[in-house]
């Protein structure tokens, strides 16, 4: 055991300095891109960006147009400008289905993320069919939405369902998960962990896997805990990937229709209902194309704000 403070001595491993080193952080050895070759990767990526371009700007362009519009699925209607904004932004239920949104995407994101990295870290040691765990872990993911979500309404939906069977011989009153607004929310919360976990799970056991195992031989010999392993190595080490997972999922989490709709369509009365829900039966069964692309519209502005924010983080744990 060395004299070196704990804290330190996570401080010198992280940096892959070894017990009794220098101590000497690696300096940064990126360099500039030369001119000459800035334009060449400039003139190879162009084509592409320019196919892009054309693939999504007139998808893009037009809904714009139509968010602007009191038209219908059959005809565009007259220009009205930004009174769709308005509409939807002065209307309660807009924001009921934000906040279900809001509630959806956090526990989607951060329980997911959970589950797989405590996962990962299971799997990363020597565990007896390892392989064969991972792949059947996989299978939540890999299984159409549509094959889950009959099997989770089996389980829970009718009062013969397996659990509220369960429920009442245990000596609860008769209980209807999807019937109540409260319970229909936690079903629909922890199925979305569910089929979303093995991503996350894969997402840090390759992240993990980058991890030179020497840094927690080091930590190790100079006293740290697992818990400070945890959290003063695994964690920062981790950082890039976490927060790349975490702008996936949450984009997958805000423009999640099946997951919500062929569980529960938004009941009841509105509680499950989240803003591509929404927007889905504003659209096709109100019939209103204007308020629904705005809906659209203004969740595109949020995924991409908070999309530019993780990835801030995502730069500064790479430099770090």
């Amino acid at each position: 055991m060395t004299s070196t403070p704990v804290s330190e001595s996570i401080s010198r491993a992280r940096r892959g300095v070894g017990v009794g080193g220098s101590g000497r952080p690696a300096r940064d050895a990126r360099r500039g891109i030369a001119p000459g070759r800035a334009r060449t990767l400039t003139l190879l990526v162009l084509p592409s960006i320019v196919l892009v371009l054309l693939l999504n700007a007139y998808p893009v362009i037009y809904a714009g147009v139509q968010s602007m519009r009191n038209g219908d699925l059959i005809a565009a209607g007259d220009f009205i400008g930004f009174d769709n904004y308005v509409q939807v932004l002065s209307d309660p239920g807009f924001w009921k289905s934000a906040r279900f949104t809001v509630i959806f995407s956090l526990v989607g994101v951060f329980g997911s993320w959970a589950v797989g990295l405590g996962i990962a870290l299971l799997l990363r040691g020597k565990v007896p069919g390892g392989g064969i765990m991972k792949v059947l872990l996989l299978l939540p993911w890999v299984v159409p939405t549509v094959v889950s979500a009959t099997s989770w309404n089996w389980l829970v939906a009718t009062p013969q369902s397996p659990l509220p069977v369960i429920a009442k011989a245990l000596g609860f009153e008769q209980v209807l998960f999807l019937a109540n607004p409260l319970s229909a929310q936690i079903i629909v919360c922890i199925f979305k962990v569910w089929i979303s976990f093995p991503f996350m799970m894969m997402m840090m056991s390759a992240a993990l896997a980058s991890v030179d195992t020497n840094v927690y031989e080091a930590a190790r010999v100079d006293g740290a805990s697992r818990w400070q392993q945890f959290r003063h190595m695994t964690l920062p080490l981790t950082a890039r990937s976490t927060y790349i997972s975490w702008i996936l999922m949450t984009i997958f989490c805000v423009n999640d229709f099946p997951t919500i709709f062929l569980l529960t369509q938004g009941g009841p009365v509105g509680a499950t209902q989240s803003l591509v829900v929404k927007a889905y039966q504003t659209v096709f069964l109100e019939y209103r194309t204007g308020p629904g692309v705005a809906i659209a519209f203004l969740m595109t502005l949020v995924l991409v704000i908070i999309s530019v924010v993780l990835f801030k983080r995502v730069q500064k744990a790479a430099i770090e």
